[in-house]
């Protein structure tokens, strides 16, 4: 019933978007800089109608080149193996010399891997750079079976493997816990394409330490709370039909309520820019948001195993997590490198939740392992925007430089 409503209620407006979308292009959007300020705020009111709406797309990267001494190179995209739920990608640059492969891990938690698309553009620099695409399970097929949380970690292994015992992996956010359950399993079976380095980036590996808003609400309620309320049927019309999955559109919702008033004020802002003809700002804004409305469904077992085993329960803090029926023992962890990040002002993964995987990973000697304490920023600060870039970067750089 979730996402029959959700879709219902999107069929609705759909007509009053097509409407104001033509009545926008009626208007002449792009001549209204010259017009009077009552037709401009028509012509703005018609786009903010127009744009009211998500999408379950992957957008494009967008990164086209990079940097290369003085100069810039040609980007591509391949995928370099692929998966049901998600592809290896690849941004293979033309006529490269031999760098570091990174596999940069992305979120799977109701956004597109595009999301990260600063991270990479950065990391491009010095790095031959793949990342986790991961897809909206919507439009996965029922035969490609379920895809659970020991899933996600075959899914890790296979792509480390592809890449080769010299790869660096760079986890952010969620997927940190999976990438070091991943690093755990491939010590303690000895597995030789080991990563020389893993950097966890603002990830919850211990959400008992300094429990946010969002780990709060996770223990709040029993897990079949979150099993009756939050879970959804995909319906007929897409690929994914009869599917359960939890919907992007209710994690959306969430972050939304987290930060509502800044929500709020970005799109008076917006409006404000399209009605006075600040197209600078305005198109800043826009692209922001085309990014958030973007959003993919998760499938069901990922996301309560990933709610229950790791914010209710912390499991591999504990000790207790186990994969494929062996406890996961980080310990083992000796020939990988550890490099953690956090924000001073994270509110989603607060200060010392990331820091424990270096307790969890005693048998690293202290020269192999490194903290880093972001000042000035919260959760999205840690891996976008200028101090990620001048300031956090040189020490992820750094980091795989020296396992290298």
């Amino acid at each position: 019933m979730l996402y029959a409503a959700y879709q219902a209620q999107s069929d609705l407006i759909n007509p009053a978007r097509v409407l104001a979308h033509a009545a926008l292009s009626a208007l002449g959007s792009r001549a209204m800089s010259g017009q009077p300020l009552d037709l401009r705020a028509t012509a703005a009111a018609c786009e903010m109608i127009s744009r009211a709406r998500l999408t379950h797309e992957r957008p494009d990267y967008r990164i086209r080149t990079a940097p290369d001494g003085d100069g810039e190179i040609a980007v591509g995209e391949e995928v370099a193996l692929a998966g049901a739920f998600g592809d290896l990608l690849r941004f293979r640059k033309e006529a490269q010399s031999a760098q570091a492969k990174v596999l940069v891990v992305a979120p799977l938690s109701g956004h597109f891997s595009t999301l990260l698309r600063g991270t990479v553009a950065t990391l491009l620099r010095d790095h031959d750079v793949y990342i986790t695409d991961w897809h909206n399970a919507r439009d996965v097929s029922l035969e490609a079976g379920g895809f659970g949380y020991d899933d996600y970690v075959d899914t890790l292994i296979a792509f480390i493997e592809a890449l080769g015992p010299e790869t660096h992996v760079v986890a952010v956010c969620q997927p940190c816990v999976q990438v070091l359950t991943a690093v755990a399993v491939m010590a303690q079976a000895g597995h030789p394409d080991q990563p020389r380095s893993m950097t966890l980036m603002a990830g919850p590996v211990d959400t008992r330490i300094n429990p946010t808003a969002v780990n709060r609400l996770a223990v709040a309620k029993p897990i079949d709370w979150f099993r009756e309320r939050l879970i959804a049927t995909v319906p007929r019309r897409y690929a994914g039909a009869g599917r359960e999955v939890y919907p992007g559109f209710v994690q959306l919702n969430a972050f939304v309520a987290m930060n509502l008033t800044r929500h709020v004020h970005a799109h008076i802002d917006l409006f404000t820019c399209l009605a006075t003809g600040d197209d600078e700002q305005a198109a800043i804004i826009k692209s922001f948001y085309d990014e958030y409305f973007a959003v993919l469904d998760l499938p069901a077992e990922f996301y309560l195993e990933t709610v229950q085993w790791i914010f209710q329960e912390a499991r591999l803090a504990a000790g207790t997590l186990r994969y494929r029926g062996e406890t996961v023992d980080c310990r083992a962890i000796r020939r990988t490198a550890l490099l953690t990040v956090e924000g001073e002002r994270d509110d989603i993964c607060a200060l010392g939740q990331t820091a424990a995987a270096h307790d969890l990973c005693s048998g690293l000697k202290p020269f192999r392992k490194r903290h880093h304490m972001q000042a000035g920023v919260g959760h999205y600060g840690v891996f976008s925007g200028r101090k990620w870039d001048g300031q956090v970067y040189p020490i992820v750089r750094n980091m795989i430089l020296a396992n290298s």
